[in-house]
């Protein structure tokens, strides 16, 4: 190869150097200890999946967003952009054996091809958590709580970031109650959906556009910028359909409360979740200050798995991406700090001792301790220095009196305190369980 060759990496892709993999593996960790907590179980599957498995869920123009081609065995293939399809052609499968409800989760790496921007890239991890099988508002609230004790195991709080939450059912009630026909329903959601940002104007005039009532508009903006269930409760209060789409929400947020995790919790009317197959309870997590996109989104899924072949199970779940809360975890300064370092550095004086080094080298690495030395002959004074740079907490060094006396002399490298310790004491006092 060309010496004055250079291979850019992709747009929207990302390298991961030691700094940002120790982010992620943090992320990661975080995500797995959170869901196995709440008894989930891991799964995966195939990164490449038959393209029509995506055309099925979310309709042809999907295919814009794909990295998609065909394969040498002429099947018309994608990298999958989401893990929901997946898990119900899994399920289609092995559902009718597998005791309900299933809790189930994974951190899959997913591929769209976006424009990319803050918070967004072409590619990126994501942690899926759902249950299926399970019809009751628990399952509802269960998987919210999964999705905000996975943010607050990174070190967030209450104070940077919230759930929003909705119910697709209460405002399809809410609509039929405003005299909104359900042939506009659709486009209704799709206004509704982007009213956060367009503000309330540009929503009352996309409302009229798409032939709402007026006085219909008129109270949709109010509860776009006051959807608070009280609000709704006042605005409706003789209104027995739209009360009674309430009360799932009110079990939702009893649960979460009992949990201590209420002060998490927010209803807003605006949270609808563009994907069609969202059947009832949605919600969405943002950072409070309102500068990022979502951190996380879902809600319950009722019927994408009779959409695959697979048995009609409810299903409630939602997608975590690291991108963002990557981003919320730099701002808030809570990206662990990386820096080279080892338990022990091993130092040699004489080429004589290089085995006995390497020997309690390996029985130290053996009982769970991180170890490094050098490659090459140095003096003591050089291969002290590469072991401060290389971030050693000790040296362990072994000269012609320590190997003739089994020991070696250990050295606090930030104290610079030492002491002489035998080889076997050493290997006994510092082995990990």
């Amino acid at each position: 190869m060309s010496s004055d060759r250079s291979f850019a990496r992709l747009p929207g892709f990302r390298d991961f150097v030691p700094g940002e993999f120790a982010l992620r593996h943090r992320i990661f960790s975080t995500w797995r200890r959170v869901s196995r907590s709440y008894g989930f179980q891991e799964y995966d599957g195939p990164p490449l999946e038959p393209l029509a498995l995506y055309v099925e869920k979310s309709g042809a123009e999907i295919v814009e967003q794909l990295y998609n081609f065909r394969d040498k065995g002429g099947r018309d293939v994608a990298l999958r952009p989401e893990m929901t399809p997946s898990l119900a052609r899994i399920l289609a499968i092995h559902s009718r054996q597998t005791p309900k409800p299933i809790r189930w989760f994974s951190i899959p790496q997913l591929f769209r091809y976006e424009r990319s921007q803050r918070g967004r890239l072409r590619e990126h991890f994501q942690l899926n958590v759902d249950i299926v099988g399970e019809a009751g508002v628990a399952a509802d609230a269960e998987v919210l709580a999964v999705a905000i004790d996975s943010v607050r195991g990174l070190g967030l709080k209450e104070s940077d970031f919230v759930a929003r939450v909705n119910d697709r059912r209460l405002v399809a009630e809410i609509m039929l109650g405003l005299g909104i026909p359900a042939s506009l329903h659709t486009a209704c959601l799709v206004v509704v959906d982007k009213a956060g940002r367009a503000g309330r104007t540009k929503t009352c005039d996309a409302l009229r556009e798409i032939g709402v009532p007026a006085g219909a508009v008129e109270t949709v903006a109010e509860l776009v910028d006051d959807g608070s269930l009280a609000n709704v409760r006042r605005l409706f209060a003789n209104h027995r359909p739209v009360l009674a789409a309430l009360e799932p929400l009110e079990e939702h947020r009893t649960i979460l409360y009992a949990m201590g995790l209420g002060g998490f919790v927010e209803f807003d009317f605006t949270v609808v979740r563009g994907l069609a197959y969202y059947t009832g309870i949605v919600f969405e997590l943002f950072d409070r200050a309102g500068e990022l996109r979502a951190i996380c989104g879902g809600g319950r899924y009722d019927r994408l798995l009779e959409l695959v072949g697979g048995e009609p199970l409810p299903a409630v779940g939602f997608g975590m991406g690291d991108v963002v809360l990557g981003e919320l975890l730099r701002d808030r300064g809570l990206a662990p700090r990386t820096a080279p370092s080892c338990d022990y550095f091993m130092i040699w004086v004489q080429a004589e001792q290089r085995a006995t080094a390497l020997d309690a080298a390996h029985r130290l690495r053996e009982a769970g301790r991180s170890v490094m030395y050098t490659y090459r002959p140095q003096a003591v004074g050089k291969q002290l220095r590469q072991a401060a740079r290389c971030g050693a907490a000790t040296a362990v060094i072994i000269g012609p009196d320590e190997a003739a006396a089994g020991a070696a002399t250990i050295r606090d490298l930030a104290t610079g305190s030492q002491q002489t310790l035998s080889l076997e004491s050493l290997l006994t006092q510092r082995a990990v369980p």
